[in-house]
């Protein structure tokens, strides 16, 4: 019994010692989230062998098991919406928000989306899931210069301006990320740096020449805008710049991004373009010297396989293991700002629940973007619409499609309203409504049998939804209806639909046709405008575009979208797609006159600018100009306004844009109601850029003009708001 006793007491003892000891085992530091988030993730990275370093490296990482290092997908989108994810909301595409000239509404697009992105995360976790596309790093937004209207992937961009796309690509970043101060919210990325925009068929293999000009000037401005906003990541596009292969650019890796710009996130190659440095540019001789030209110009991760070579670089001492580890540590960090190695208590994202997940609150924002992303680019008194006309015919092979919604890059949805469904929501009880495909998006009717232009002549209104789909244009690959590997080379509407219209014109005589345009570029198709008597460009409008554009259509919303892009009146007018030099090219340097010009768009109602008045006449270098002005609403309805400012060097000994956004200011105003608007001029602002890349302000006279477009004759003739013009001087 003695013996018992003693031998349940040690045994006691040894349990007890050993939980104790297990209780006080010491946190591994890079499990410690106390510890400074540098001396973590080297902890981590000296646990590794170069093998699994190497596995890290790439966008599908591998398994560390010993280490509790789950595997993890790094890529994911989120363009518009979460994408290729599941369930989730599908906001207008980009080029559509970017039409809203509106930042604050996109950070609120922004931060829906992020919402959504964390909550599907959460749960994919939960239930162990960590395959592509389930991440927190999401590869948007795609702040390339949308240069010329043939590129097929022009319409995931901001539009042509600089100042415009960084500063609605500025607002997604900071949505996107969230504000926390240890936390990301979600990693965004801004891509394809740089000089990247077409053709879609040469991407892989082609050389994009610029002058140091156009490079500081247009191309690379709003990647310095998001880098300044703090964007986690950036992507290397597919294409040489200046005879360097942008994924393995000493100029644009390091010496512009890094120790000019600071910054100190991580760098993404796009999708197999490390393999293309060797495979279709002919750079490298091998994957290991890819491999090595992309880690000394610190590209952290690898979208492809080509770094599962970098222990065979190592040992061809191409580089060396520290210099991985270097790379590696910029990639992880992102992780651990994500808080993928923290407990999940401080890190107040892991709390954000499925129930945002396509929420009432997201969708009803949805449309609020697509209404305010509508440009009304012509209108005799055809709209708005009564809801109580007494016939309306729908037609066009675009009221129905579903493509003409989601745009690329897009999630599904389970409640998504075209067109056609969105105006049949707006006719009230008793007045009749008709509809029939019409014609073939792309081609003449194999029937030739026509019973709707018979509809359209006994309607009071005909609405005629025609316009390209993102099978016409979009990117490689995925644009299945493009003959140009998803480029769109003839910018005009299909000829099939043109002579559609036409018919449809002869038919309704005296009445009423509007025609409803959707598309993620320019359509140069002059005769549209004589054919219709009102025109909306709707872009790709998102999962409650229909809804929306009905608002627009039957007055439940007053249109307010402007044009991020210049539709010019023919291709003839624009250099070769292949030429990337900005000469004769968007608003800011093509002298030619364009169909819809650049920051155009009508409303409703009618805003006058009166009363323009500068703080100072004559300033030094290095001092400030305000500018102030007055808006009146001098209609009946309420209504937005964009007010744009626009600066030109009269003075200037080198070539200088035409024209250059500089100030956006939205207002709303009740009828016969006026605001005062003011827009601070800086120094950074009245700068030009000179042939050598370099800002300057010399000395000499400086231009500014404020209205609802940008400036022009074809801006008067179309119906905008008088301009206002005032100089000041250097000295």
């Amino acid at each position: 019994m003695i013996k018992q006793k003693i031998s349940s007491l040690i045994m006691c003892l040894i349990l007890l010692i050993g939980n104790t000891a297990f209780a006080q085992k010491p946190v591994l530091p890079y499990l410690n989230p106390d510890l400074p988030m540098d001396q973590r993730v080297d902890d981590l990275i000296g646990r590794m062998t170069l093998e699994e370093k190497a596995s890290q490296m790439v966008d599908a990482a591998s398994d560390l098991p010993q280490l509790n290092v789950p595997k993890y997908g790094w890529w994911s989108e989120a363009l518009h919406g979460v994408a290729r994810a599941g369930k989730a909301t599908i906001f207008p595409q980009a080029i559509g928000m970017a039409a809203t000239f509106d930042s604050e509404l996109i950070f609120e697009v922004s931060s829906a989306i992020s919402d959504e992105g964390r909550a599907m995360y959460n749960a994919a976790v939960k239930r162990g899931f960590h395959t592509i596309c389930q991440g927190l790093t999401f590869w948007s937004p795609n702040v390339n210069i949308f240069r010329d209207p043939r590129w097929g992937r022009g319409h995931e961009t901001y539009g042509e301006d600089p100042f415009l796309t960084g500063t609605i690509g500025t607002a997604f970043v900071k949505g996107m990320q969230g504000d926390n101060p240890k936390y990301l919210k979600t990693s965004a990325c801004a891509k394809h740096y740089a000089v990247h925009s077409g053709p879609e068929g040469l991407r892989h293999e082609f050389n994009a020449v610029v002058s140091d000009k156009d490079l500081y000037e247009t191309y690379l401005p709003a990647f310095k805008a998001l880098v300044d906003a703090h964007v986690e990541s950036v992507m290397c596009a597919y294409n040489r710049t200046d005879d360097e292969p942008c994924c393995g650019s000493n100029r644009l890796l390091t010496r512009i991004l890094r120790n000019d710009w600071g910054f100190t996130g991580h760098v993404v190659s796009d999708c197999g373009a490390l393999a293309n440095i060797n495979g279709d540019h002919h750079f490298t001789a091998s994957a290991e010297q890819t491999v090595a030209l992309a880690i000394q110009n610190q590209v952290n991760l690898n979208c492809g396989d080509t770094y599962k070579a970098i222990p065979s670089a190592v040992k061809q001492g191409l580089i060396t293991e520290n210099e991985v580890n270097k790379v590696l540590h910029g990639l992880l960090k992102t992780r651990f700002k994500l808080g993928m190695f923290d407990p999940e208590g401080p890190n107040p994202y892991n709390t954000i629940g499925s129930e945002v997940i396509h929420s009432e609150a997201h969708k009803q924002l949805a449309r609020k973007v697509a209404q305010k992303s509508v440009v009304l680019l012509k209108n005799n008194g055809a709209l708005p619409i009564a809801k109580n006309c007494p016939s309306v015919f729908v037609t066009g092979p675009m009221a129905g499609n579903i493509d003409v919604l989601i745009g690329n890059y897009y999630g599904i949805s389970d409640d998504m309203s075209t067109i056609l469904e969105g105006i049949a929501g707006k006719i009230a009880d008793g007045s009749k409504i008709g509809y029939r495909y019409g014609i073939l998006p792309d081609r003449n009717n194999l029937n030739p049998m026509d019973w709707s232009t018979g509809m359209a002549a006994d309607a009071d209104v005909t609405i005629a939804v025609l316009g390209v789909s993102p099978m016409n244009e979009g990117e490689e690959g995925e644009a299945i209806a493009s003959p140009d590997k998803g480029d769109r080379l003839d910018t005009r509407l299909p000829e099939s639909q043109l002579n559609y219209l036409r018919k449809l014109r002869q038919a309704a005589g005296n009445k009423k046709i509007v025609v409803v345009l959707t598309g993620g570029s320019a359509i140069t198709s002059p005769e549209i405008e004589g054919l219709a008597d009102a025109i909306l460009f709707v872009w790709y409008p998102g999962e409650q575009g229909g809804r929306a554009v009905a608002d627009v259509l039957f007055g439940d919303a007053n249109p307010s979208g402007r044009l991020p892009i210049t539709f010019p009146k023919s291709i003839n007018d624009l250099p070769a797609f292949e030429n990337y030099s900005m000469v004769g090219r968007t608003y800011r340097y093509m002298e030619k006159e364009p169909l819809f010009p650049f920051g155009f768009g009508l409303s409703y109602t009618k805003f006058s600018y009166s009363d323009l008045k500068l703080s100072a006449t004559k300033i030094k270098k290095g001092e400030s100009v305000t500018a102030s002005f007055k808006i009146t609403n001098t209609g009946k309805i309420s209504g937005e306004e964009v007010a744009q400012l626009y600066i030109k060097d009269l003075n200037a000994n080198f070539r200088v844009p035409i024209q250059s956004l500089k100030g956006i200011k939205k207002v709303s105003l009740e009828p016969g109601a006026s605001q005062e608007i003011s827009f601070l001029i800086t120094p950074e602002l009245m700068s030009s850029v000179d042939e050598t890349g370099k800002s300057q302000i010399g000395k000499g006279d400086i231009l500014l003009t404020i209205g609802g477009a940008s400036p022009g004759q074809r801006s008067i003739e179309l119906g905008s708001a008088t301009f206002l013009n005032e100089t000041f001087t250097v000295k």
